[in-house]
């Protein structure tokens, strides 16, 4: 990944901020503009319809439900979280053959040889899985490596804004 130049950071005053929490999903139009915070190995996953200048984030925990003895939120899990998404833009009048994706996060963020080591990798598949089952293409992607992100989707133009620690400001 490459190193940004842009450090500015995140206005959470920002009356056009929706912020988007663990395990959660929303959806929202131009001038407002999509958060999520920390992404480690959880999965940032940004839908953009330009022609409406519209847009929906989902912050994926995990794979799926039989991944977890969770009882909680059905949109922690890419299988749930994902196609609910579409559906919310589909309702919203953006069809599905208009949307892109853009993806972050997935990093291994556990150095042990536990299943939880591979959770992060194992949720950008899961996540591309279910694009694939949409036929909605991932147009771009900053995924993997071991550190976490904070992601901003822009619904003027569609640019993901991907912040790290250790690597600034990137744009996809």
């Amino acid at each position: 990944m490459m190193k940004g130049t842009d450090s500015a950071t995140v206005n959470y005053s920002d009356p056009n901020l929706v912020e988007v929490g663990v395990g959660m999903l929303a959806i929202a139009e131009y001038p407002k503009y999509l958060m999520t915070p920390a992404l480690g190995s959880c999965v940032g996953v940004a839908l953009y319809d330009a022609t409406l200048r519209q847009g929906g984030l989902a912050h994926i925990m995990l794979p799926m439900p039989l991944d977890s003895g969770l009882v909680a939120s059905e949109d922690r899990f890419a299988s749930n979280a994902i196609p609910r998404l579409v559906s919310m833009l589909s309702e919203a009048g953006s069809p599905r053959r208009r949307l892109m994706a853009k993806l972050a996060g997935g990093a291994a963020m556990f150095r042990t040889d536990s299943a939880l080591a591979q959770i992060g990798e194992r949720n950008v598949a899961e996540v591309r899985r279910q694009l694939k089952l949409l036929n909605i293409l991932v147009i771009a992607e900053d995924t993997g490596e071991s550190h976490a992100r904070t992601v901003e989707l822009h619904l003027d133009n569609g640019t993901y804004v991907v912040r790290s620690y250790l690597y600034g400001v990137r744009k996809l």
